[in-house]
Formats: structure tokens, C-alpha cells, sequence
């Protein structure tokens, strides 16, 4: 047998494998270089949409949080214009002393209706531009997902191409005859579509927390929204209202100083005609005051006999109410109206107060008492005035003058604050139908607000 030395089992490489193995061999560290160079910069993204989110987010929070301070703010407003507007139809429903200073007060009422409904205006606006921007996040919402669901579907075929193509590795291409030309083609594009890979995968992660973001701030913002939106409704009803009971008011007013107008008009139409036959009106006072003295005196005589039979007290406990609604035409005092009589430093004085509402408007007793007197005031001459007088104690009575004449109270009667004791009549010396309120105490006219 022949024996073969390792050197005949040596086959020679022939000179073209010989040089591509050589320049594998040198390549390999030039391999390995490249391959520890760092990562390729991942896709540019347009802006941080997750930062942009979460801006919006806080945006949108803020004209939230401005939106309920506007809605507490108008809040308190309508309080405010509801304790006004009660205020003053309780007055108007009362006693009204000067219409002027009423009318000012109602004019005022307007001036704040005006700003409660431009807050509330701008409360609507307010709410519109934030229904605007949710709408546009919502649109932001939409597109993301869309895009997140084009991004999972590129990258799932990309792994599953990359799967099926089962990439050979650099140095088994470049050992398979390729050109280092080739290996470093083939390399990059390994390398790039490795990386490729990597940034959709980290924009698919960035995209789920970016629409996240959006969703929850879609979700919070019309909840909010929502709620706001009922708040701003309640307003809206509370502003209706509050509207409809100043109109209510403005139309009362208005009625109460059409009367009041008409009223002292007329009473000084007619004492104007009166006075102008100075002779006649003197002679005139001069009666009525005899026959006022007259009936006081009587008057006197029947408060005395109820004192004695122990039906009133010596003294009166409490206040009194005003008798009627309605507006003040003439006060307590001294008066330019030449058709009353003097009395002290007064050439002219009004002993009572007049009171002007709607003819028949119930007239109620201003304290508890006994009815001493209710029909005509003779005093009066031929024209008298129908009367009503309460004994409240032995030294205090209040006359209710002018009234229809009727008597749900009749003479020594026992009657109780507040309780209907006639209505309001046109009867006597009068111009139009009215009260006339006196309060006559320890023996003389007084003021009957020092009663109130």
C-alpha cells in the first residue's frame, strides 16, 4: 500500500477561492466594527404629540376650572338680583312712600339683570369654544387610532416577511461568492431594516400612551362638559325667571304711578277750584274743624265707657301695621295744600296719612282693639266720609277714613291685628278712592309711623 504524507492529502486552493477567504478573514474585523457602531436614530416624529396631548389636556382643564367659577360667580349674581327683585315686590306689595326713589331702585334692578345675562352670555360662549376643542380632540382621537392600527399592521408584516425570508447571516453571504460590495449592501439593509424594526415598534408604544392621553382627556372633558352644560341650563331658567318677575315689577310700578299721578291730580284740581273762593274755604275749615272737634269728643266719650267697662287697657302693648298697600300720596305734617286746616306752626297740616290703591282693596285693622264707631263722619257736613275707629287702649286710637260703607266690624266688636275692618271707598271730601290713616294718641293726632 502506498503511504500517503499529510502534505499529499493537502489539496492546493485554487487562487480565486484562496483570495475570497482571505479577504473574508480580513473583513471580519471591519464586520464587527460596523456592527458595534451605534444605533441608526430612529424615525422623525412631527412634533411630541403625547406632550401636545397632555398640553391639551391641561388646557382644557383650565377653561373647566373657569367655566365653574363663572357658573359660582353667576350663581351668587341671581341670588343676589333674587333677594333685590323679592325686596322690592314686597314694597311694591306694601307700602310705597315715594315712587322716585322706587323707580331708581327698579332701574338699578335692570342694570344688574343686564350684567347677570352677559356673564351668562359669555357662559355660553364659553361652553361652545370648549364643545369646539373637544370636538377636535375627538377628531385627534380618531386619526391616531387609525394610524396606530396602520402601524401594528406595517410592523406585523414586516416581522412575518423577515420570518419567511429567513435572513442569512453576513459572512455566509459574503463566503457564498458575493462581492464585498454586496456583503456591505446586504449588511446595511439587515441593519437598517433591524432598526426600522425597532423605531416603528418604540412610534407604536409612543402612539398607544398619545391616544391613551387624548382618550382620558376626551372621556374627562365631556363629563365635565356635560355637567356644565346643565348648570348653564339651570341658569338659563333661573335668568328666564328673574327677567319675567323684574318685567312683573316695572309693570306694577308703572300702574302704581299712573294712580298716584291721577290721584293727586284730581285732589289738586279740585282744592285748587276750592281755594280760589278764599271766603268759601275759610268759612269751610272753620266748619269742618268744629265738627272734627265734635266727634272727637264723642269719640272720646265712647273709649271712655269701654275703658271703664274694662274692655280696653289704660295702655297699648305692641306696634301697629300699616292698614292697606298701595303708594303714599300725602304724608304725616305739614302740607303746601291750602285746603287743610292750620294747626301749630303749620298754616296747613295733614293729620293723617293718605293711601292710594285699587278701589275696594281690603282695610285691616293696625292693632287689636275694640270698634268704638263705624259709619258716617257727620263732621263732614253734607258730603260725608264713611269712618272706622279702634279703640287699642284708653289712650290710643286709629281712624280709617273714606271707606265703602259697610261694616265686616261693627261697633263693639272686638277685632284683631291685621283682621278686615272695611275697604277702601271713594266716600266724603275725596278725589279719588284712598285711605285716610290718622292716629290719634293721648288726645292729639300724631304720626302714625312712630307705630310702626
Amino acid at each position: 500500500m502506498t503511504r500517503h504524507t499529510a502534505a499529499q492529502h493537502f489539496r492546493p486552493v485554487r487562487r480565486g477561492h484562496r483570495h475570497r477567504f482571505v479577504v473574508a478573514l480580513l473583513a471580519v474585523p471591519f464586520l464587527l466594527g460596523m456592527l458595534a457602531v451605534p444605533a441608526i436614530a430612529p424615525m422623525p416624529v412631527q412634533g411630541d404629540e403625547l406632550a401636545n396631548a397632555q398640553a391639551q389636556q391641561k388646557s382644557l382643564e383650565a377653561k373647566i376650572r373657569s367655566q365653574k367659577s363663572l357658573i359660582a360667580s353667576l350663581n351668587a349674581s341671581q341670588a343676589a338680583l333674587a333677594g333685590k327683585i323679592s325686596s322690592t315686590k314686597a314694597q311694591l306689595q306694601g307700602i310705597t312712600e315715594d315712587l322716585g326713589a322706587t323707580r331708581k331702585r327698579v332701574t338699578a334692578l335692570s342694570k344688574d339683570l343686564d350684567a347677570v345675562k352677559a356673564t351668562y352670555d359669555q357662559l355660553v360662549s364659553d361652553l361652545g369654544d370648549l364643545d369646539t376643542q373637544l370636538q377636535d380632540i375627538e377628531r385627534q382621537e380618531t386619526a391616531k387610532k387609525d394610524q396606530l392600527r396602520q402601524r401594528k399592521a406595517e410592523l406585523a408584516d414586516r416581522i412575518r416577511g423577515a420570518y419567511e425570508a429567513e435572513r442569512t447571516s453576513l459572512l455566509e453571504t459574503f463566503l457564498s461568492g458575493a462581492t464585498f460590495t454586496d456583503m456591505l449592501a446586504e449588511m446595511s439593509s439587515q441593519l437598517d431594516a433591524a432598526e426600522q424594526d425597532r423605531a416603528l415598534a418604540q412610534q407604536i408604544a409612543r402612539d398607544r400612551e398619545t391616544l391613551l392621553a387624548l382618550h382620558r382627556t376626551v372621556e374627562e372633558t365631556r363629563s365635565e362638559t356635560n355637567t356644565l352644560r346643565q348648570q348653564t341650563e339651570v341658569q338659563h331658567q333661573q335668568l328666564d325667571k328673574r327677567m319675567a318677575e323684574l318685567k312683573a315689577e316695572q309693570a306694577k310700578l308703572k300702574r302704581l304711578e299712573k294712580a298716584a299721578k291721577a290721584a293727586l291730580a284730581a285732589q289738586k284740581a279740585r282744592y285748587t277750584k276750592l281755594a280760589a273762593d278764599k271766603a268759601k274755604l275759610a268759612k269751610a275749615l272753620a266748619a269742618t274743624a268744629a265738627a272734627r272737634k265734635k266727634l272727637r269728643d264723642r269719640i272720646d266719650r265712647l273709649v271712655a265707657a269701654q275703658f271703664n267697662g274694662g274692655h280696653i287697657p289704660s295702655r297699648y302693648n305692641g306696634t301697629l301695621i300699616w292698614p292697606m298697600s298701595g303708594t303714599v300720596t300725602q304724608p304725616f305734617g305739614c302740607t303746601g295744600f291750602s285746603w287743610e286746616p292750620p294747626y301749630g306752626s303749620c298754616a296747613h297740616f295733614h293729620n293723617g296719612i293718605d293711601i292710594v290703591n285699587t278701589y275696594g282693596t281690603p282695610v285691616h285693622a293696625s292693632g287689636a282693639g275694640k270698634v268704638v264707631y263705624c259709619g258716617w263722619n257727620y263732621a263732614d257736613g253734607a258730603d260725608p266720609a264713611w269712618i272706622v275707629i279702634i279703640a287699642h287702649s284708653k289712650n290710643l286710637t286709629t281712624w280709617y277714613a273714606h271707606l265703602q260703607p259697610s261694616c265686616p266690624a261693627h261697633a263693639g266688636a272686638t277685632v284683631g291685628k291685621g283682621q278686615v275692618i272695611g275697604h277702601e271707598g271713594n266716600t266724603g271730601h275725596s278725589t279719588g278712592a284712598h285711605l285716610h290713616w290718622m292716629v290719634e294718641f293721648n288726645g292729639s293726632f300724631v304720626n302714625p309711623k312712630l307705630f310702626t
